[in-house]
Parts: C-alpha cells; sequence; structure tokens
C-alpha cells in the first residue's frame, strides 16, 4: 500500500510540476539562443542574414504540422486577412528582430534580455491606446498596471543613460573571454549603449503592437499553426527583400556548418518553433500570466551565461534598472492576472443567474401548467358526469308530512 501511494504521490507531484519544468526549460532555451546570437554576431554574421535564415528554419520546421493538422479547420484566404498577415511579417520578423539583433551586437545579451521585459507593459499601454483595456483608476488592478508600467519606464531610462561601476561576480577572476570578434566587429569599449538601448526600444515597440495586430487577426483566422506558418513565411520574403537593399554583398549570404548555420537554425527551431508549441501547451493549462511570468529568469540565466563564456561586464545601472523592470513587470503582471480572476467570476455567475432565472420561470409554467390542469378537470367532471355531481351534491331533505293512515 505504501508503495502504491508513493507512486500515485510521485505521479501527481510530476503533473503539477510539469509546467514549471516545462517554463523553465524553455527560458534555458530562449538564453541559449541569445548567448550563441551573440557569438554569431560578433564574429561578422549580417544581422539581416540571421534573420532570413531563422524565419526560413521556422517555417520550414512549422509549415508540416500546420498542413497536418490544421487541414480541416483552415479558414479562406481574404484580401483583409492576407494584409494583416503581411503587416504581421513586417512588424514581427522584419523590425522586431532585426532591431532587436542590431540592439544586441550594440550592447550585451543581458542588457537586451532585461530590455525585452519591457514588453508587457508596453503592450498594456498601446491597448488602452487601441481601447482594447478600460482603464478605471478607481480600481486596485489598474494603478498597479500603470504604476508597474511607470517602474518599467524608468528603469530602461536608468540602464539607457547610466552605467556605473562594474559588478564584479565571485568567478570574472577566473574565466577569460570568448575570442569570437571578428575584424570591424565592436568591442567592449566601443558599444554604443544608447544606440543599443534605442534599437531595443523600437524592436519592443514593434513586437507590442505584432501582439495587438496578431489578437485582432486570431479572431478571423482560428488557425494558429497556419497563421504562425504564414507569418513566418511572409516574414522571410520580406526579410530577404531587406537584406538585398541593405547588404550589398553576395558573400554575406555564405553559410556553412559553424557558428552561423548553428545560430540560425537554433533561433528557427528552438525559439520559433519549439517554443511556440510549448507556451501553447502551458498556456492553455496555466493561462498567459503564468507564462509572462518566467521572462525574468531568462535575464538571470543570460547573465550568469554571459559572464561565464563571453566574460559580459555588468554594470550597476544595468543592475538597478533590471530590478525596476522586473518590480515593474510583476505589477503589471498582477493588475493582469486580478482582471482575469474579474472576468472568470464574471462568467461563472451570468450563467448562474441565468439557471436561476430558467429555474424560475420554469417554476412559474409548472404551476400555471398545474392550474389549468385542475381547472379543465373540474370542468370536465361538470360536464360529462352529471350523475355523478348530483351524488356528490348534498340531498336536500323533505320536510316531515303527517299522513293520514287508512281507515279499516
Amino acid at each position: 500500500m505504501d508503495g502504491i501511494q508513493s507512486k500515485s504521490s510521485f505521479r501527481n507531484f510530476m503533473e503539477t510540476a510539469k509546467p514549471y519544468i516545462a517554463m523553465i526549460s524553455l527560458q534555458f532555451g530562449y538564453a541559449g539562443m541569445n548567448i550563441i546570437t551573440k557569438v554569431s554576431l560578433n564574429r561578422g554574421m549580417s544581422h539581416y542574414v540571421l534573420v532570413v535564415y531563422r524565419h526560413a528554419f521556422a517555417t520550414a520546421v512549422i509549415a508540416p504540422f500546420a498542413l497536418v493538422l490544421e487541414r480541416k479547420i483552415r479558414p479562406k484566404m481574404s484580401f483583409s486577412i492576407f494584409m494583416q498577415i503581411f503587416v504581421l511579417g513586417l512588424l514581427g520578423p522584419v523590425i522586431d528582430q532585426n532591431f532587436y539583433y542590431a540592439g544586441l551586437k550594440f550592447t550585451s545579451p543581458t542588457f537586451s534580455c532585461a530590455m525585452s521585459n519591457m514588453l508587457p507593459a508596453m503592450t498594456f499601454v498601446m491597448a488602452v491606446l487601441c481601447r482594447m483595456e478600460i482603464l478605471d483608476m478607481k480600481k486596485i488592478r489598474c494603478q498597479a498596471k500603470v504604476l508597474g508600467t511607470a517602474l518599467t519606464v524608468a528603469g530602461a531610462m536608468l540602464m539607457t543613460l547610466y552605467k556605473g561601476k562594474v559588478v564584479e561576480m565571485i568567478w570574472s577572476s577566473h574565466v577569460h573571454p570568448l575570442k569570437s570578434s571578428a575584424p570591424g566587429a565592436p568591442v567592449d569599449s566601443d558599444k554604443d549603449w544608447v544606440k543599443g538601448s534605442i534599437l531595443l526600444i523600437i524592436a519592443t515597440f514593434a513586437w507590442a503592437s505584432f501582439f495587438i495586430l496578431q489578437n485582432v487577426t486570431m479572431r478571423r483566422y482560428t488557425a494558429p499553426l497556419s497563421l504562425t506558418s504564414l507569418v513566418c513565411f511572409m516574414g522571410t520574403l520580406q526579410s530577404i527583400a531587406v537584406t538585398f537593399a541593405m547588404e550589398h554583398k553576395p558573400n554575406v549570404w555564405q553559410i556553412g556548418f559553424d557558428m552561423n548555420l548553428l545560430a540560425a537554425a537554433y533561433a528557427g527551431i528552438v525559439s520559433s518553433s519549439i517554443a511556440y508549441y510549448v507556451q501553447g501547451l502551458v498556456m492553455e493549462k496555466r493561462g498567459p500570466v503564468f507564462v509572462t511570468a518566467f521572462s525574468p529568469l531568462m535575464m538571470i540565466i543570460v547573465a550568469i551565461m554571459g559572464s561565464f563564456i563571453l566574460a559580459e561586464k555588468i554594470f550597476l545601472g544595468g543592475v538597478l534598472g533590471a530590478v525596476l523592470i522586473v518590480i515593474g513587470l510583476y505589477a503589471v503582471l498582477w493588475g493582469k492576472y486580478k482582471e482575469y480572476k474579474e472576468k472568470e467570476a464574471e462568467e461563472f455567475l451570468e450563467p448562474v443567474k441565468d439557471v436561476n432565472n430558467n429555474n424560475a420561470m420554469m417554476m412559474i409554467k409548472d404551476i400555471e401548467a398545474n392550474n389549468e390542469d385542475v381547472m379543465q378537470k373540474n370542468e370536465t367532471r361538470i360536464v360529462m358526469s352529471p350523475a355523478a355531481f348530483a351524488i356528490s351534491a348534498p340531498i336536500p331533505t323533505l320536510p316531515m308530512l303527517a299522513v293520514e293512515a287508512p281507515k279499516p
């Protein structure tokens, strides 16, 4: 019995721990993407070409699943949906990824991850401007979202404008930097942190716009895998056009079995394919708030991995700004969580009210039907059974008369 109970408890523990294990593993995957991409960019790979190869790999991986799994539910393509997919490809794969990689090239993986944590707050601001979010400052959850947005902006400004002293890690003196720089590639002393910060903010703004438009498109095109495949394919074509316009040397397209191929394949397969599938499964069970809450973990993993592999310098301004961004992030997520719970409660109460109203109406109808049945039965007795009515009715007693007996 004890063995059976231990197996059952272990199984329950694993079922509960699966979403946590999946999201933690996913953050390690994202962190690895940032480190590998940074090494590839430092070795001279064009970020325009990297975006093309990344989304080509992502399209090749996702498209077969979309063709097989969604062949019966895929909506018809219209011109308006096509234009929305075109803009989604422009916002996500082209603008967001190119500006993010450019900002990563000028700054560091840890800095880029910290700046990307502005995404929930920036999405909230855009949703309010587009009237997709109702802002009622009388409610605490709305105050938390506004305060969290202000903190994330303050953290981003602090990271951009203030470096401060270098924060020495315990292992910093024992780690040697990875020799990953190519001729002409920026080194630590030449980093333009302000320029990189601006590029990262633009990338985050484009990514937030992508989420807003994706929310609108998903209401009309209800096949998520097919939509993702189309967006990646459209982004690949647009990125090719941008690369031809920005890169005029044919040799930039050359890629072999090296770090450049690893960066493109890793980013496309792990960050754009497996990550989408894992996030979808976890989001279906635990909701979007649970998925987003693990974002700061990627920044911590990248900071440790970057200091080990790249001997990345971490500045005091970056640490303080990252702390503000994380606090603001969780304030926004807390507000969204409370809003989600309120909507969930309202959706639960509405069916209960409807059931109660329906029950009351059914009771009234039953009572009325019973009354009608009783009246019909009485009428039937009166019309069809007069004898029975006469028998059941009280018989009047005739007065006693004195009758004279016949004489003999």
